[in-house]
């Protein structure tokens, strides 16, 4: 697979002032393709600059001599834009003790934080009238006897921690990890990576950090980081800061694809664990750390370590375990559980017509959450449609796939849960 970049025929179409500019632009720039060069482990064969916006287009070719016209991505996924959701039984409303939360302190909400998940969800809505089948994990493009799969995202709020922290080399697994995780959950096997770091002024030395981190998560996903842009753009972020976005693309055969459409009641709900917050939920956790008055150099309360580097854990990326549960067979659906956490995602691969039902005993939670939950005065429902909980993807396997994979994390091969089972009724009920 390859991509076009821009042609250096804009070059020559700029006035001589502005190509003065942007070849000024460019020198910083380069060096940051230089050591991006030195790091990959994946060289990039050929690297054509594009100076028109102070970016560097970086792309890997193959040694193809010619290049057939780039695939366009269509979204055939079906889309479930209502969710009913069943009464919750509240299960994580009392103190370590066993003492009610006091009521004095006002609950924080992640719309108070200033996220509105309902207001997201009702622009998906809007976008699937104008591109019909959006909403999935991942997109899917039928190519052959395979569907490629596509995703995009980024990391959020999580950056301001970065910011604050120093913590720069571990965000760019975050990045790969949010994208290669959607895309397995149609079972795809992530081929490659695509990148964009942008910012006011370019730090060679935090930038190098941050792409490391990329290469590192590249990695551990088995998928080639094919490319990507560096873009400067003065006065447009702070001093200091970046934004970061990421893009896979992964393949599976076409009999082969997970979309839950074989899933009946009676099947088993096995979670993974998350090594923390992961992602999401940034905003709600930086109020919580205002309220507290904590720093995030002080102990995290009941854990080990600083808040800040509980908060900066990098997301686990699930593709060789999950793709080593997929080819044992069983395996009906998986759920991602990011932004509106095992309430909102949960039922994106469930069935019309179907539910679950959680077990909020089946593991313990994480004294991050613990602590974030009573800093915050944080309803259940809340924390449910925000965070995962110690709970990061989410399968959805048979009863004999649950058996087998059960049985083998007692012996310590890996750690898993039975968190739930499928249920008729839709929406998600917690026990």
């Amino acid at each position: 697979f390859w991509l076009l970049s821009h042609s250096d025929s804009k070059l020559s179409a700029q006035s001589p002032s502005r190509r003065r500019l942007n070849l000024s632009l460019s020198l910083s720039l380069s060096a940051m393709e230089a050591r991006i060069l030195q790091s990959s482990s994946c060289c990039f064969s050929s690297l054509n600059t594009a100076f028109s916006s102070g970016s560097v287009n970086r792309y890997r070719f193959s040694s193809i001599a010619s290049s057939p016209k780039p695939l366009s991505i269509s979204f055939p996924q079906r889309t479930r834009t209502t969710r009913a959701r069943a009464p919750f039984v509240l299960s994580m409303s009392k103190k370590d003790d066993g003492t009610e939360k006091d009521d004095d302190t006002e609950s924080l909400t992640y719309k108070d934080s200033g996220v509105d998940i309902d207001a997201g969800t009702e622009l998906v809505r809007r976008i699937a009238k104008m591109a019909p089948g959006i909403g999935g994990f991942g997109g899917l493009f039928p190519l052959g006897d395979s569907f490629l799969v596509a995703g995009t995202d980024g990391v959020g709020t999580k950056l301001k921690l970065a910011f604050e922290t120093g913590i720069h080399d571990t965000i760019g697994i975050d990045l790969v990890a949010m994208s290669v995780n959607d895309i397995i959950t149609s079972g795809a096997r992530p081929l490659f990576f695509l990148d964009y770091f942008a910012t006011s002024r370019l730090d060679v030395d935090l930038a190098e950090k941050v792409i490391k981190g990329i290469v590192d998560g590249c990695g551990q996903s088995n998928c080639a980081l094919l490319g990507g842009e560096t873009a400067e753009m003065p006065d447009f972020y702070a001093e200091g800061e970046y934004d970061l976005s990421g893009f896979a693309v992964g393949i599976v055969k076409k009999e082969a694809v997970i979309n839950g459409k074989n899933i009946v009641a009676g099947d088993v709900l096995i979670g993974l664990p998350s090594s923390g917050v992961h992602s999401n939920g940034f905003s709600l956790v930086r109020k919580v750390v205002a309220r507290s008055g904590l720093s995030l150099k002080d102990e995290l309360p009941g854990g080990s370590g600083t808040l800040g580097g509980a908060l900066m854990e990098p997301t686990v990326i699930y593709v060789n375990q999950v793709l080593d549960f997929i080819s044992k067979g069983g395996v009906k659906g998986l759920a991602h559980i990011t932004g509106g956490g095992f309430t909102d995602n949960i039922p994106r691969v469930l069935p019309d017509g179907l539910g679950a039902v959680i077990h909020t005993v089946a593991w313990e939670l994480p004294p991050l959450f613990k602590w974030i939950q009573q800093s915050g005065s944080i309803e259940d429902s809340e924390m449910r449609r925000t965070f995962n909980l110690g709970i990061g993807m989410v399968m959805v396997v048979t009863p004999e796939a649950a058996s087998r994979i059960l049985g083998e994390a007692k012996k310590g091969d890996y750690v898993a849960y039975r968190i739930g089972e499928v249920i008729d009724g839709e929406g998600v009920s917690y026990q």
